[in-house]
């Protein structure tokens, strides 16, 4: 019969080398698909520019990577940084809108608040007809 491989065959060293080259085939994968995201999340790069970043990563990968890291890194940080901003922003409006009353309280019901507050004393006749203003436009 041939050669039969079984686990215990397998040395540890060889194992421990499967799993790094694994890891780095992973680790190179989200790098390239970072850089291919970055580049098109850039709005300093124009059309042509973006096209020939995509072409040298695509055409010479490592290389490609490497320089764009090299010459665009610093501002990779800066753009991923801005764009989670941007997400928190909008995902704290929806959550406002969201939680408030019926979409918000509308006007009528902030005008009966205000005239609560004037007929408690708790303003006075100028601030209510400031406030009003305010609600009002």
């Amino acid at each position: 019969m041939g050669n039969l491989y079984l686990a215990y065959d397998y040395p540890v060293l060889g194992a421990f080398w499967t799993v790094m080259w694994i890891f780095l085939w992973i680790l190179w994968l989200m790098v390239l698909f970072r850089v291919i995201a970055d580049i098109f999340r850039d709005h300093t790069l124009h059309g042509w520019a973006k096209a020939g970043w995509l072409l040298f990563v695509i055409i010479l990968p490592f290389l490609g990577v490497l320089i764009y890291v090299l010459a665009r890194g610093k501002d990779m940080g800066k753009r991923e940084a801005q764009l989670a901003k941007q997400h928190q922003e909008e995902f704290d409006t929806y959550i406002r809108e969201t939680a408030a009353p019926s979409g918000g309280a509308s006007q009528a019901d902030e005008l009966a608040k205000l005239a609560d507050l004037k007929a408690k004393g708790d303003i006075s006749e100028d601030e209510f007809q400031r406030a009003k203003e305010k609600i009002l436009h």
